[in-house]
């Protein structure tokens, strides 16, 4: 593969650029905290970048270390994407950009695509707590690992099993706390979300 392009200054900050500046690459790491996933299913969430540019920049993490491709034992035997350690450290530095980034959200446009799961990131700064959380909105149902130290950060989908609290809000709730209008916890009291669940998390969230 050819080399990566780089600003070629002894700085830290522009060595990060080097390896994820380019346009779309975060947004694939945002995918695949969800965990391991198909070139398709990228492609499918990902609206607006073309088949040649993904295909480069998922090239490109492979060759940074951001990323690994593999194949899905049988049954699926599918190839998938998927972080490594050194790609999933890049967590926090999205849950950073994105809290810089509330006040730009703005009002949706007219071609704004939006999936549920682009929620994840917003939900999980605002939990206090660690456990299985999953989320119901008008847009689709997904699920959270909040405080969780390795594994995916999020999924698509009802939870994978007994949540440890289940949130049901709106989609206009939900763009209130990811621009940082709206607390989870006031959100919870004022009746905007909808706790439920036998778990430590969502009780903590109701007595909040």
């Amino acid at each position: 593969m050819p080399p990566r392009r780089s600003y070629d200054q002894f700085c830290s900050a522009a060595r990060a650029l080097d390896a994820v500046g380019d346009r779309w690459t975060l947004l694939i790491v945002r995918e695949l905290l969800a965990g391991p996933r198909r070139y398709t299913d990228l492609h499918a969430d990902l609206p607006g970048v073309s088949t040649d540019v993904l295909a480069s920049r998922l090239k490109d993490m492979e060759r940074d270390g951001l990323a690994n491709r593999r194949r899905m034992p049988p049954p699926a035997a599918v190839y998938v994407y998927e972080l490594t350690v050194r790609g999933r450290e890049l967590l926090p530095v999205l849950q950073a950009l994105g809290s810089w980034g509330e006040s730009e959200l703005g009002e949706r446009g007219p071609t704004d695509a939006v999936r549920a799961h682009w929620f994840a990131l917003p939900l999980l700064r605002a939990l206090d707590g660690e456990g299985l959380v999953e989320v119901r909105l008008d847009e689709g149902d997904f699920h959270l690992y909040a405080g969780a130290e390795d594994g995916p950060v999020y999924g698509d989908g009802p939870a994978p099993r007994e949540p440890d609290a289940r949130l049901l809000l709106d989609a206009a709730t939900c763009t209130a706390l990811a621009r940082g209008e709206l607390g989870l916890a006031d959100a919870v009291r004022a009746g905007r979300v909808t706790v439920t669940g036998d778990g430590a998390l969502a009780k903590e969230l109701r007595e909040t």
